[in-house]
């Protein structure tokens, strides 16, 4: 049996399992996924022991899924990458091949799909602001300039951080006419019609990342977290005035694409967000 997992560090709380597992029943296809918790100092290391596991037990690793906090890790593992990927720096998928492991970004495109196709939000000609530039938001930027956004703002802590961030996406972002910057988020100038909170604020339960000042009245603010971890984001945003959104339809489709990739087969992922919505209820 084709095994694949999740792989992060924390991982218990992953609902990517169950995802596989559906997209499987729905598809009529065979595999086994779990989830893989990785040592902070370990990462390769750990994909290799997956490997060999499986190998042992007479099944073939096919894939993982990498979380927090390994997507630059993963990326630099990977003998190939996909462009969106190479561009980002960071990923979030690793197919595993005759010729080497492959590494691929499928973050942005599936929170696009989830704000465009399950929220409703056209990103077209939007003021968007991405706090983090780390994995999370490394792998989002792309597919937002992309989508058509006027303006795209990145704010990290570590300012060079996001400068370096726009700095890669800068010929991506001309091409699309958007209009790119780096920026502390301490200091932004004005507001915004979307705000994507990449960081890992949530996890640590700290305050939103930003002043409510950055949310134009009925903004959608996404958290890329779920479940408790995002309940904060979310929380303040809707005492702001705006439009609170949580990562699970991010999750959900990105695994449609991840699926897809390891499989040739597109799951129902619309499907198979809202039995999770329903599960989490």
């Amino acid at each position: 049996m084709d095994r694949y997992c999740v792989m992060g560090n924390p991982v218990e709380h992953s609902r990517s399992p169950w995802i596989h597992a559906r997209f499987a029943e729905l598809t009529g296809e065979t595999l086994d996924y779990g989830r893989r918790l990785a040592p902070l100092d370990g990462f390769a290391e750990a994909v290799a022991a997956f490997r060999a596991e499986a190998e042992r037990d007479g099944h073939a690793a096919r894939g993982c899924n990498v979380t927090v906090p390994f997507k630059f890790q993963a990326a630099a593992l990977a003998r190939q990458l996909t462009p969106r990927a190479a561009l980002a720096g960071a990923a979030n998928v690793l197919s595993f091949r005759d010729d080497g492991i492959h590494g691929d970004n499928s973050d942005g495109i599936g929170l696009v799909a989830d704000i465009t196709r399950n929220a409703g939000v056209d990103l077209a000609a939007r003021d968007i602001l991405l706090l983090g530039a780390g994995g999370a938001g490394a792998g989002v930027l792309g597919p937002l300039i992309e989508a058509g956004a006027k303006r795209v703002v990145v704010a990290n802590r570590t300012v060079p951080r996001a400068v370096e961030l726009v700095r890669r996406h800068a010929a991506l972002a001309l091409r699309h006419g958007v209009a790119l910057e780096a920026q502390a988020p301490d200091g932004l100038g004005g507001a915004f019609d979307v705000v994507v909170n990449a960081t890992a604020s949530s996890l640590a339960g700290d305050a939103a990342p930003v002043a409510a000042s950055a949310l134009k009245p009925g903004a959608l603010a996404i958290d890329l977290m779920y479940g408790p971890a995002a309940a904060g984001f979310m929380a303040w945003a809707r005492e702001h005035g705006a439009v609170p959104r949580d990562g699970l339809g991010m999750l959900v489709e990105q695994a449609a694409e991840a699926f897809d990739l390891w499989r040739g087969v597109r799951p129902p992922s619309a499907r198979v967000l809202a039995e999770l919505r329903g599960q989490l209820v």
